[in-house]
């Protein structure tokens, strides 16, 4: 993975990076949007955890084999709850640079519910 660093271990993907981090089940993927956002769109297989009622302490710890991945909406929140994760203990966080809104713009797949039917799209 090629992965870009700053002085405070926060690990900035790319939306390729994490989905072949995915693909190989090499991490932990926490979206801290808020449940009306993740419920609207997300990407498969992230976990929600709102920043609004974020607590670093409840997340599990990364391991060599799977490393924790935030994820928002632009990737200014999701920085953030690394940053906390980090300032709680954690040797290393990571988070998708530019969201969900990067994701999408990299043409890879969301899910949804349709609220017409409550049947889940994916896009």
């Amino acid at each position: 993975m090629n992965r870009h660093h700053d002085a405070a271990t926060l690990e900035n993907l790319t939306p390729a990076e994490l989905l072949q981090a995915m693909q190989d089940h090499r991490v932990l993927l926490i979206d801290v949007r808020e449940p009306e956002e993740f419920a609207a769109e997300r990407i498969p297989g992230a976990f929600l955890y709102p920043l609004s009622s974020f607590d670093p302490g409840w997340i599990p710890a990364a391991t060599a084999a799977r490393s924790v991945v935030f994820q928002c909406g632009s990737g200014k929140r999701s920085a953030n709850a690394a940053a906390q994760y980090v300032g709680a203990g954690a040797h290393k966080a990571a988070h998708l640079a530019g969201g969900i809104a990067a994701w999408k713009a990299a043409g890879l797949p969301t899910v949804r519910i349709d609220p017409a039917t409550g049947s889940l799209v994916t896009r």
